[in-house]
């Protein structure tokens, strides 16, 4: 169908088999004049730029309209192309002015314009980042081959290397392993850009760091172990003979079953030559080699500053193991011992297994201060946590949350310390051997500050001996009428 003239309909007087009607002729007002002809000139050329943008307008009809001469066949030519809704449609046709129809068709095409081009800008955008990350994957992909043409290992492969070779030195348990092998083959197929490289590369880190089998612990000597206590402590003697009477168990344990185990490799090799075989070494049970391991949990209870912290230094010096001080005071959150799942994001282990990994030792000495002033809110209970921890026969098979493997715990001696036993939960107070330190008499704290604490403070602050005294009177003065304390950190 084409127009020929603008008409305005009258009154209609036929319906059927076609419509007809009286109509009056309303030709379009042309203006001509060079602001006309300048608009008309702009409309071409935005109706140019948008057929090069879009798809669906025929071949040949941008090169038409540059060789229409009247700015009439102009508008409607392009009105009849572009995709533009009916009222703008209609609006076009009713106005009589073609300059009025020029500048409503202007203003139209040059915000149609801008949406393609900023629509093109946002696609050519897309793909330009697209290529780059294809560019960067085909350049890697280039650099991996030409490195196994050389011989070289690339970074990614030099990274699984390593961190197989740890997991080889570590000697974990079965368990471990077979966890620590299996995250590794999934961190091989994985990109390094991928957010779950680095958890997985944290983890095994934190797998092959821990002191699956590592130990301290040298062979128990109880005359030294006695000195290193006297010497770092006046009195406590109750506690010391507890000291004392432990290590010499443990070593009669160790002794009696080396015994036992030469009898049973003697017997066995004796059989075998009889029997004209190889001999076999006798085994050793797990939970033979848990009873020699088990340690006792103590507790020590008393005032402030009667050396209860000071008193597990010794110990673990006396042992030759290392030492760790965890302080509990005021923590309210499980996972501070248990550490966090690993589905949350930046989750850690708890204190036990870091404490342990800063020592590199599965048999330190364990200081957890101020176990009776333990919270609990909303996020769990520590004291419960706590239970598993210090019980002899469940932590052998302890299971951080991040890492949710059993970890044996059974090597490592425990020492709390409280200042009242009242607010310790009566489950935790159960699973511990309470030591009570009660406070010093006068003479003790005289005898203390004269051999322990005076040389000490002599020496932090760069004097000699003859160059300052201090009687007994003195110190007697200052420990009955100055400080008036059960300990003696003020004295």
């Amino acid at each position: 169908v084409q127009g020929l003239e603008r008409v305005e309909l009258g009154e209609f007087t036929q319906e059927k088999p076609y419509l007809m009607a009286h109509v009056a002729l309303k030709p379009d007002t042309q203006e001509d004049d060079k602001e006309t002809e300048a608009i008309k000139r702009n409309v071409v050329s935005f109706f140019q730029r948008l057929v090069a943008l879009v798809q669906n307008v025929p071949e040949g009809v941008a090169a038409a309209t540059l060789n229409l001469e009247e700015a009439r066949q102009v508008v409607y030519v392009i009105a009849t192309f572009m995709q533009m809704e009916l009222e703008l449609r209609q609006k076009l046709l009713e106005l009589d002015s073609v300059r009025a129809k020029l500048e409503n068709l202007s203003n139209y095409l040059t915000h149609e314009l801008e949406i393609f081009e900023l629509g093109k800008k946002i696609q050519t955008s897309a793909q330009e980042e697209m290529g780059k990350v294809q560019r960067e994957y085909l350049l890697r992909e280039q650099l991996k081959a030409i490195q196994r043409e050389l011989g070289e290992e690339s970074e990614e492969q030099a990274t699984a290397n390593e961190l197989r070779r740890k997991i080889d030195e570590a000697k974990m348990s079965e368990e471990a392993l077979k966890e620590a092998n299996r995250e590794l083959s999934r961190l091989e197929k994985l990109p390094t850009v991928s957010p779950e490289y680095s958890i997985i590369r944290t983890y095994i880190e934190l797998l092959a760091s821990l002191p699956w089998s590592k130990s301290t612990g040298e062979k128990i000597d109880v005359p030294h172990a006695r000195q290193v206590l006297d010497h770092d402590h006046y009195d406590l003697e109750k506690i010391k003979d507890r000291i004392l009477e432990y290590l010499a168990v443990r070593r009669l344990k160790e002794e009696r079953v080396a015994e036992r185990l030469k009898r049973e490799a003697e017997a066995a090799t004796a059989e075998a030559d009889i029997e004209g075989r190889t001999p076999t070494q006798p085994l050793q049970s797990d939970e033979a080699t848990r009873q020699i391991n088990r340690e006792p949990i103590l507790c020590f209870v008393g005032p402030p500053g009667v050396g209860k912290t000071s008193l597990g230094q010794s110990i673990a010096r006396a042992l030759g193991r290392k030492f760790a001080r965890m302080s509990l005071g005021g923590i309210r959150d499980e996972a501070e011992i248990r550490g966090h799942r690993r589905t949350y994001i930046g989750a850690m282990p708890g204190r036990i297994m870091q404490t342990l990994r800063r020592v590199e030792a599965n048999d330190p000495v364990i200081m957890l201060d101020e176990v009776d002033k333990v919270g609990a809110d909303w996020r769990g209970d520590p004291s419960s946590a706590l239970l598993e921890v210090l019980d002899p026969e469940q932590n052998y098979n302890f299971r951080d949350n991040y890492l949710d493997l059993a970890f044996d715990l059974s090597r490592v001696m425990f020492i709390a310390t409280a200042n009242a036993l009242e607010p310790i939960p009566a489950p935790l107070r159960d699973r511990m051997e309470i030591l009570e330190l009660s406070g010093y008499t006068e003479e003790q704290k005289l005898h203390i500050a004269r051999n322990f604490l005076l040389p000490k403070q002599l020496e932090a602050n760069g004097l000699y001996k003859e160059e300052l005294t201090v009687d007994d009177d003195a110190l007697r003065r200052i420990a009955r009428d100055y400080t008036r304390e059960a300990g003696v950190r003020n004295l």
